[in-house]
């Protein structure tokens, strides 16, 4: 797994407002073992009026089907038990824009 790939993955049941269910999610770090970082997104685009979101419209190379929004917000570690199968990889140029939502996400 690489920096930038979008995998289709199962979040599960999850509590209050966390993404849930089945969904596309952009790989940030396969930290270790059996752990990877993920953002999960919706195709919901009312998810852009909050911070540190990211569209993505779908392309020939990131095989999403729909415009997404990576909800950075939602940063974090799952198990790759989770994950389904690989749909493609973001452009450069939207990981740009994902890495400068994350450092001002994170106060880097």
């Amino acid at each position: 797994m690489k920096k930038g790939e979008i995998w289709r993955l199962d979040m599960g049941v999850t509590d209050g407002h966390e993404q849930a269910g089945i969904r596309p999610a952009v790989i940030i770090a396969d930290v270790v073992g059996t752990v990877v970082t993920i953002i999960p997104c919706t195709s919901n685009l009312d998810a852009l009026r909050f911070p540190f979101t990211v569209r993505i419209n779908p392309d020939s190379k990131n095989g999403l089907n729909m415009d997404s929004i990576a909800i950075t917000f939602q940063l974090r570690a799952i198990d790759k038990k989770r994950l389904k199968n690989k749909m493609g990889i973001i452009s450069s140029s939207d990981m740009k824009v994902l890495n400068s939502q994350l450092k001002k996400m994170l106060g880097f």
